[in-house]
């Protein structure tokens, strides 16, 4: 589970720790890190049942390595962004829930990766930027979808047209965390959560990961039918039926 010399891989249980290890480069985003993202979700072992994706040093990323930009032709460069999206697919859509543990820059590229994942627990040393138009360039790992949806098409053109900058309070009030922790917690707290996700049944997690994000577009009567299909799946699942035996028993865990 070594994807990449810019990746550094831990294991605690059924959690695995992913973190960005350029930290003398910001952990600014180059291919060789993508690839190895890629890698790393799409071959995940089975018994992993969360990951927290973090970053060494001071800052989670600074987006993508404008180094590779150098001298790329269109097609280069148009064949870098399918490589970032189908890296990032692999979080999205994954077999597993993905918390990110943010601090420091979480900008441009950076930005987008955080978008991919399912939960998101920064730090008060945290900050949002996307300097792509303010370069003359535009976001290419699926930031105008995935970011949009989370803040709205009109804050993305501000952040893009202004190089407005976030900062964690702000970005948690808009959606960019859900969890806004003191420095140097972040990636303990996304540990803490990973663990409690990962005692979901995996049938429930395919529910919440497959099938929530597309009926959020998905027209109503659309929505309903998956709704409906996948409650019945998951009801039905063994796990699923101990544990409402265990609750209706007296024994089930309190909802917090």
């Amino acid at each position: 589970m070594q994807p990449s010399a810019s990746l550094d891989v831990q294991r605690d249980g059924e959690i695995a720790i992913l973190r960005l290890n350029r930290p003398a480069k910001r952990n600014a985003l180059d291919d060789d890190t993508v690839r190895g993202i890629e890698r790393f979700f799409g071959e995940l072992p089975g018994e992993v049942r969360a990951v927290v994706l973090s970053a060494r040093g001071e800052h989670f990323s600074a987006g993508l390595d404008l180094s590779s930009l150098a001298h790329a032709t269109a097609l280069e460069s148009l064949h870098r962004s399918q490589m970032w999206y189908r890296a990032f697919e692999r979080i999205q859509f994954g077999s597993v829930p993905v918390i990110a543990a943010l601090h420091g820059a979480v900008i441009g590229g950076g930005l987008e990766l955080a978008a991919a994942t399912h939960i998101r627990v920064a730090d008060a040393t945290a900050y949002y930027a996307l300097p792509e138009g303010q370069r003359g360039i535009f976001v290419g790992g699926g930031g105008s979808i995935r970011i949009s949806r989370i803040i709205g098409a009109h804050r993305m053109m501000d952040l893009m047209l202004t190089g407005r900058i976030y900062s964690a309070e702000e970005g948690q009030q808009i959606g960019l965390s859900q969890y806004l922790v003191a420095a140097g917690e972040a990636e303990s707290r996304a540990l803490a959560l990973a663990r409690r996700v990962a005692t979901i049944p995996p049938l429930s997690v395919y529910g919440i990961l497959q099938a929530l994000p597309r009926n959020a577009e998905a027209d109503p009567a659309t929505g309903h039918v998956l709704e409906n299909l996948m409650a019945l799946v998951a009801a039905a699942d063994p796990v699923a039926q101990e544990r409402i035996a265990a609750f209706l028993a007296g024994s089930g865990e309190k909802i917090k």
